[in-house]
């Protein structure tokens, strides 16, 4: 799988929205190994996205689509400065539920000292993970290069995501979640999407 990772600032969150609309509409349809997009506005104005396609190839192929640059020209002027784009093949894709229902959506982005261990840890017991924390729907992890990583979480509402931030985990839980804040390198930066853009092929 590959990801690509959009994100700037925006003025005007409801013309953007309007933009991903419109691209999933007219390109979604024809876009070759379009897996689908989750993207949203902060508060303070944030824009992120996230697009996942089959390959990365898939994706070039859609980059290179003439009608692809004539939307993007037009929808770059949206943005307060340049937009910035990164690339990942390393992906992991969990879902529990339905991510496209999701009511609200948490992407973290930050840098960990070992990738490895974070996704061996990220990996174990996810039943009893489900049970905790049963709001959580989905999840998209991407690496970057230099231990930077790219994660969403799909809930089923913003109410329940912070209700279950509250619960104190069982033990064999928190150790893991203890281990995988000690691999952190610095404070990863949260974007709270209250209402995330969902997109998924036909």
């Amino acid at each position: 799988m590959f990801v690509q990772v959009i994100q700037g600032h925006v003025d005007n969150p409801e013309q953007a929205h309007v933009a991903l609309d419109r691209w999933a509409q007219d390109l979604g349809p024809s876009a070759a190994g379009w897996l689908g997009t989750t993207a949203g506005v902060t508060d303070d104005g944030r824009f992120i996205a996230i697009a996942r396609f089959e390959s990365a190839q898939t994706a070039q192929q859609n980059s290179d689509r003439p009608e692809q640059d004539a939307w993007w020209t037009e929808t770059s002027t949206l943005f307060s400065g340049d937009a910035t784009f990164t690339n990942s093949t390393d992906v992991v894709v969990d879902t529990i539920g339905n991510p496209d229902n999701a009511g609200f959506v948490q992407i973290m982005q930050g840098r960990g000292t070992d990738p490895d261990r974070a996704r061996e840890l990220m990996g174990q017991d996810s039943e009893a993970w489900a049970a905790f924390r049963p709001e959580i729907i989905g999840s998209v992890a991407a690496q970057h290069e230099g231990g930077a990583y790219t994660m969403a979480l799909y809930f089923t509402s913003e109410e329940e995501a912070r209700e279950g931030e509250r619960k104190e985990p069982p033990p064999e839980l928190k150790a893991q979640m203890d281990e995988l804040n000690e691999l952190s390198a610095g404070v990863p930066d949260f974007f709270d999407l209250k209402q995330p853009w969902l997109y998924s092929p036909r």
